[in-house]
């Protein structure tokens, strides 16, 4: 039989995020993205046919001397080729639930080897030469006005035809 309880039971990264910003002074509470209009599209042909790109929101790493804050004022948008892969991606100016999961083995949260696997098998027709990294930044306009067209750039550059963005 279901229990019905007058609160949440599980931990609320929207109401998280909004006491967040509250308590950092923000006036307005914090809106999550909700698109109405999906930018999306169907792909127009079969996945064996395209090119696929993985996008992460890591870094490729920190600078011997560089501090965490220095880092978080460098946010950028990358394109990195896909045969050199980082041995760490840097990730400790992140912030998720570390207690359950790591960011030690890279084909946990960022497979480029399987994307190449799936390409020898012939589930996709290629892999991007090149991987894309957008740092993580909690401004919406930030995002959608300069991140997201600037990817779209690489793509084309690229020729691909989908993205991944596995979850970190």
């Amino acid at each position: 039989m279901l229990k019905r309880t007058p609160y949440r039971s599980f931990l609320s990264y929207i109401d998280l995020s909004r006491e967040f910003y509250a308590a950092y002074g923000y006036n307005k509470p914090y809106a999550w993205v909700s698109n109405h209009d999906v930018p999306f599209t169907k792909l127009k042909k079969p996945l064996s046919q395209c090119r696929v790109a993985l996008l992460t929101t890591t870094d490729l790493g920190k600078l011997p001397g560089e501090s965490a804050q220095e880092r978080h004022l460098l946010r950028k948008v990358y394109a990195h080729p896909a045969d050199e892969i980082p041995e760490h991606f840097y990730t400790n100016d992140l912030q998720w639930d570390q207690d359950s999961t790591h960011t030690d083995d890279n084909d946990s949260f960022m497979p480029l080897n399987r994307l190449a696997e799936c390409a020898a098998d012939g589930k996709i027709e290629s892999a991007s030469p090149r991987f894309y990294g957008v740092m993580t930044d909690y401004s919406q306009g930030k995002t959608t006005k300069k991140s997201a067209p600037q990817v779209l750039e690489f793509c084309k550059e690229d020729g691909v035809d989908a993205v991944i963005l596995p979850a970190l």
